[in-house]
């Protein structure tokens, strides 16, 4: 299945390097043309230390939205020490006397908000910032952080693994999801708040950064050091976000179709580098035939050689940790860049959204190609006991404490192919671009599908969606 967090599916990597801590920054305009105590009501408060994400109530931060990310790195892979500083900017959504953002491990040397020094406190993952005057209601800021350290990865000791930013020999193996981000950068560290980011990476001389988007200009080295700027001006959730560090091989080009096309891979897998580079294009260009157009500037994939045991859909470059990927587990990333990516959903507890899409697309893409059916494939899945324990997970009630259960994958698969069975493929399929572009870049929920499938339809489907989705049984 795909990302990692399920054995089955592969590594993620991507080389992005570190970039000058004194690099350009970019300036914040307020919305109000005024300081924020000159909106700041009274009755400032602070904003709530968590989204509102009940399954994963630390993450995230509420209060602000985030617009942009401006991440500036140097990273050494000798010493392991990263030192940082990024700048973010938000809009209040609350009259703010002190907000939240997700931090972990590194030490933070200062932050200001709008050039002006903030005082903070760091409470585990808290790092608490009180600015020099209450921010208004609605207005936009910039809080900039300054930070260095050795990154701890998360761990996590049930299906998730390590995670987050994992220092390797060569440089860095980056996937961060459901919450790593805050090992490498303060943010929002959750999928409800979606953002652009551009990157400045300085490395050693020698060693490739990869982050997400499209490179700014060219790396320039001086002094023994490199610097990358990578930029993704399409909205993205933290945990999509990545620094991938190391020597890579590299193939750049475009897809048949013309989509920016960038695949590397470790010296060790240096066999696989052709095949990742065009399978990727082949398999982009047919999903904006079943899905719609590529909502990214660029394509891509990056196999690393650390030995992650999964594989991540880090946005406009899947990342495969320490393996050779095969077909289905790059149709099932690529598929991400649709739903996951550009369709993100609201809370964890959604995650069927995300991964029964790019399961079922693995059963679209066999079809596709002369192999199983998908009818076939979900004969087989069906097929299996009453007993067996991927009944007696529901998937559209993702848990916290397993999310990346196959059940969550393989049987929220089963239920579009149970839903495309009831509605026809004309429907179904047209389901499908519509979907993706009613919500691309935004935010999606179950009720969101299961009211789209009824109006395209006409049909009632609640039974459908409930059997297949919320009931701990094998539905007849």
């Amino acid at each position: 299945m795909r990302s990692r967090k399920v054995a089955l599916l592969a590594a993620l990597i991507s080389a992005l390097a570190c970039a000058p801590v004194d690099g350009p920054r970019q300036s914040v305009e307020r919305g109000d043309g005024a300081p924020p105590s000159a909106s700041a009501p009274a009755a400032a408060m602070p904003g709530a230390p968590g989204i509102g994400d009940t399954d994963f109530p630390k993450d995230g931060n509420g209060g602000y939205d985030v617009s942009h990310y401006d991440i500036a790195i140097r990273y050494t892979p000798a010493t392991k020490r990263l030192d940082g500083v990024t700048t973010i900017q938000a809009a209040a959504t609350q009259a703010l006397s002190s907000f939240n953002l997700d931090l972990s491990g590194l030490d933070v040397r200062q932050v200001t908000v709008d050039d002006t020094p903030a005082t903070y406190t760091r409470q585990g993952d808290e790092l608490t910032v009180r600015p020099a005057r209450p921010i208004g209601n609605s207005s936009r800021f910039a809080v900039k952080v300054s930070y260095s350290g050795v990154p701890e990865p998360a761990k996590d000791q049930g299906n998730l693994g390590t995670y987050g930013f994992v220092p390797t020999a060569d440089g860095a193996f980056v996937a961060s999801e459901p919450n790593g981000s805050k090992t490498w950068f303060p943010a929002n560290d959750h999928p409800a708040d979606k953002a652009a980011f551009d990157f400045t990476i300085t490395v050693p001389a020698g060693v490739t950064a990869l982050a997400n988007g499209e490179m700014v200009g060219q790396p320039t080295t001086a002094g023994g050091k490199t610097t990358y700027r990578w930029r993704e001006r399409n909205p993205m959730v933290t945990y999509l976000a990545t620094a991938t560090l190391g020597k890579f091989e590299l193939r750049q080009g475009r897809t048949p179709a013309g989509i920016a096309n960038l695949a590397a891979a470790d010296p060790r897998f240096k066999s696989s580098l052709d095949r990742l580079y065009t399978t990727t294009a082949e398999v982009t260009d047919h999903w904006t035939t079943v899905f719609g157009p590529y909502p990214f500037g660029s394509t891509g994939g990056v196999v690393d050689d650390y030995a992650a045991g999964y594989a991540l859909e880090n946005q406009t470059k899947p990342l495969y940790g320490g393996f050779d990927p095969g077909e289905s587990i790059i149709v099932h990333e690529l598929a991400h860049q649709w739903f996951g990516n550009s369709l993100s959903i609201r809370r964890w507890k959604d995650l069927w959204l995300n991964e029964g899409f790019a399961t079922y697309a693995e059963w679209l893409w066999s079809e596709h190609k002369g192999r199983r059916t998908a009818e076939a494939i979900f004969t087989q899945y069906h097929s299996r006991p009453a007993t067996d324990p991927i009944w007696k997970y529901p998937p559209g009630r993702a848990r916290p404490d397993d999310l990346f259960n196959q059940s969550v994958y393989s049987r929220g698969a089963m239920t579009l192919h149970a839903l495309r069975k009831a509605v026809g493929d004309q429907t179904f399929f047209q389901l499908l671009k519509q979907w993706a572009a009613d919500h691309r870049y935004g935010h999606v929920t179950t009720d969101e599908f299961v009211a789209l499938s009824e109006r395209l339809s006409g049909k009632e489907l609640d039974a459908l969606f409930d059997a297949w989705l919320f009931q701990p049984r094998r539905p007849s």
